[in-house]
């Protein structure tokens, strides 16, 4: 690892730079890895590109964890394309309008949905949001806030469930941290005791209905709004007289069965069950969901068999822009570790604490990594080993901080456009990924800011309940902004 200095930050800048300059998170990413090999990598300019492929790019496609990523993705790629051109999703917009009475229960519908699904924070965004999105159109609300619904119910549920693959990687990460430190407190019972301190993952989860509830947006989520209000409406689009709704619930249906029946052996859910198994579980689910949407299909009709096939390769390759994405992200997240960005950031603020304020610092520090690098795991790998042993040094309550640290990666993830979520989210809901960023940063920081108030109350008191006072304070604040614009509008 280079010796961490100020320069690490570079590649992690330029490629936020880019992206916005760009508008396209791709170029932003491929730019900021190019800067970041030219760091590491001492070569001759004729080598540069091999070794960008050889040394960073292969190495990171071939990593055991990323490549089952990548095949998950092609299988709810295809999975997703089935549900598209089947029409099930278009017919069962049509029937919830019956009894979906507005925007708001169509919002809390793909709000309880994501919270439903919350066994994959991949899958949540890919399975919920072309399932809501035609209802979504159908209503006039826009596609940006289907990616934050979906953003708001995936990672944020997902990292507060202990056995599944969050639960598992952060307790591994958190046994490491104990074991090097002679702490002998076990994983789980650490992890249990942090959940309450989660209190990003709580504020994310507690946004969507607050802002549903007092029918309210701010910043340019309420400008996409507007748009997508006054826009016309292609209610034509994905018809097909043979489509029916159970297109769309029997293979989510047939998914769920299947993923609780194939890692029921390991005890699911009910026991930890380890990452790999896992996403091996739910690419089965998803392969075997899309076997009961061909059958659906020509049972009804709606297409015929080679036709389906087709669809289903199309959908797997239309993934190659976010696989893409997600190896150059990993690649970045690799060369800032290799540079020392995270250490650097992490020795910079951490001198001087006290126990009572070290999770609040540990918070921002968190979320500064996970914004750089656009890894909330990546930023629990760096933090976790950090955090455990400044606890025990200053005596600060290890509960708050080890919540600090999850709830930094979690927010920084929240406000980064080339996080995963990020990526799939917008993906999910049919928007841009640097359209979705736009929109759910002054969310996320609205969150972040009450976070960071909830961590040094924490830190001097202790206090279990204190995310549920600040589920409090976040709709008083909400309500306050929502009657001081109205206000203004009408002085105007």
């Amino acid at each position: 690892m280079s010796e961490p200095s100020p320069l690490s930050l570079a590649p992690v800048i330029v490629t936020l730079i880019v992206a916005l300059a760009a508008r396209n998170v791709l170029v932003g990413l491929f730019t900021g890895v190019l800067v970041g090999v030219a760091m590491v990598a001492n070569v001759a300019a004729l080598e540069f590109v091999p070794t960008l492929v050889r040394d960073h790019i292969v190495p990171e496609v071939a990593d055991s964890y990323n490549a089952s990523v990548l095949v998950l993705l092609a299988f709810i790629g295809g999975f997703v394309k089935l549900i598209e051109v089947s029409g099930g999703g278009t017919a069962f917009a049509r029937l919830a309008t019956r009894w979906v009475a507005g925007k708001a229960r169509a919002q809390l519908g793909a709000w309880a949905g994501g919270i439903m699904i919350f066994f994959s924070d991949l899958g949540t965004p890919l399975i919920v949001g072309p399932v809501f999105q035609p209802l979504m159109d159908r209503l006039r609300i826009s596609r940006q806030k289907l990616a934050f619904v979906l953003d708001s119910t995936s990672s944020p549920v997902a990292i507060l469930i202990p056995f599944i693959g969050w639960g598992v990687f952060i307790m591994s990460v958190i046994a490491d941290a104990f074991a090097a430190n002679a702490v002998t407190q076990s994983e789980w019972n650490a992890f249990v005791a942090a959940i309450p301190f989660q209190l990003y993952a709580w504020l994310a989860i507690a946004m969507v209905p607050a802002l549903t509830v007092l029918d309210f947006d701010y910043g340019p989520m309420a400008r996409a709004e507007s748009v997508a209000t006054t826009a016309a409406r292609d209610d034509s689009a994905g018809d097909n007289p043979n489509a029916r709704p159970i297109l769309v619930w029997l293979p989510l249906v047939v998914l769920g069965i299947t993923l609780f029946a194939s890692l029921r052996s390991y005890g699911f859910p009910f026991e930890q069950v380890a990452g790999a198994d896992f996403r091996a579980g739910l690419s089965a689910a998803y392969f075997l969901a899309a076997v009961t949407i061909v059958v659906l299909m020509l049972y009804t009709g709606v297409s015929a068999l080679l036709d389906t096939f087709g669809h289903y390769i199309v959908g797997m390759t239309g993934m190659m822009p976010i696989a893409a994405t997600l190896v150059l992200a990993w690649t970045l997240g690799t060369l800032s570790e290799a540079l020392g960005t995270g250490p650097y950031v992490a020795e910079v603020a951490r001198q001087g604490l006290s126990g009572e304020l070290l999770p609040a610092v540990v918070f921002l520090l968190a979320a500064a990594i996970s914004f750089a690098t656009g890894s909330s795991w990546g930023t629990i790998i760096i933090m976790m080993p950090l955090a455990v042993p400044a606890a025990l040094s200053t005596d600060a309550l290890m509960p708050v901080v080890i919540g600090a640290v999850l709830s930094g990666g979690l927010f920084g993830d929240h406000s980064s456009p080339v996080s995963e979520t990020t990526i799939l989210s917008s993906t999910g809901a049919g928007t841009t990924p640097l359209d979705h960023f736009q929109t759910q940063l002054p969310y996320a920081l609205t969150n972040g800011a009450i976070a960071l108030v909830g961590f040094v109350a924490a830190g001097y008191s202790g206090i279990s309940w204190v995310a549920a006072g600040l589920v409090i304070v976040q709709f008083a604040f909400l309500w306050q902004l929502r009657r001081r614009l109205q206000r203004s509008i009408r002085d105007r």
